[in-house]
C-alpha cells in the first residue's frame, strides 16, 4: 500500500513538474471566456501575441472607436496585434443589445472581423475574472482600479504582462497607443 501512495505520489509530482516545464502560458492567457456566438474562448490561444483588449458598447459616444480599433487589427494583425473587444452594458446601458445584435452592428456598421467576446461586467462582484486580473493591483500595479467608462484598452506584451493602460479618450490611433503597440510587436 505505501509503495502504491509512494508511486502515485512520484508520478504526479513528475506530471506536475513536466506540465509546468512545457506550460509557460502567461496568466493574463489563463481565463476562459465565450465568444459572441456563446463558444468557450481559451485564452491560451494568443499566447505570443500582443494584445489590446478593450471593453466596448454600440451606443456610446466613444462606439466609433471601433473604426480605428479595426484599422489597428488591419495594420498589425499580420504582426502578431490581436484586438479583443470585450462588449459590456455597465456604463450608461449603452451595450444593451444580445450577442447576435451586437455581431450584427460591429459587422454591419464597422467590418468588424478582430474577436469578440460575449457581453460581461468589466467591474464589481460580477466582473469577469479576466478584468478582475486586468484591473488588480497586484497584476496591473501602474494603472490599476476600477474601469471608468467604455472603450478602455488593455495592452499586454507577447510575455502576457500589461504594458498599458489607455482610458476612454485616448483613441486608437493616438501616437501613444500606436508606439506601444510597435514596441511590444519588435
Amino acid at each position: 500500500m505505501k509503495f502504491l501512495l509512494c508511486s502515485a505520489l512520484l508520478v504526479g509530482f513528475a506530471l506536475s513538474t513536466n506540465s509546468q516545464a512545457d506550460d509557460k502560458t502567461p496568466p493574463v492567457l489563463d481565463f476562459k471566456m465565450k465568444s459572441l456566438s456563446g463558444k468557450d474562448v481559451d485564452l491560451a490561444k494568443y499566447k505570443g501575441k500582443v494584445l489590446l483588449v478593450v471593453n466596448t458598447a454600440s451606443q456610446c459616444g466613444a462606439t466609433p472607436q471601433y473604426e480605428q480599433l479595426q484599422g489597428l487589427f488591419e495594420s498589425y494583425g499580420p504582426k502578431g496585434l490581436e484586438v479583443i473587444g470585450v462588449p459590456c452594458n455597465q456604463f450608461g446601458s449603452q451595450e444593451p443589445g444580445s450577442a447576435s445584435d451586437i455581431k450584427e452592428f460591429c459587422t454591419d456598421n464597422y467590418n468588424v472581423t478582430f474577436d469578440m467576446l460575449a457581453k460581461v461586467d468589466v467591474n464589481g462582484e460580477n466582473a469577469t475574472p479576466l478584468y478582475q486580473y486586468l484591473t488588480s493591483k497586484e497584476t496591473n500595479p501602474e494603472s490599476p482600479g476600477p474601469v471608468k467608462w467604455n472603450f478602455e484598452k488593455f495592452l499586454i506584451g507577447k510575455d502576457g504582462k500589461i504594458i498599458a493602460r489607455f482610458r476612454t479618450g485616448v483613441k486608437p490611433d493616438d501616437p501613444k497607443v500606436v508606439s506601444a503597440i510597435e514596441s511590444a510587436l519588435k
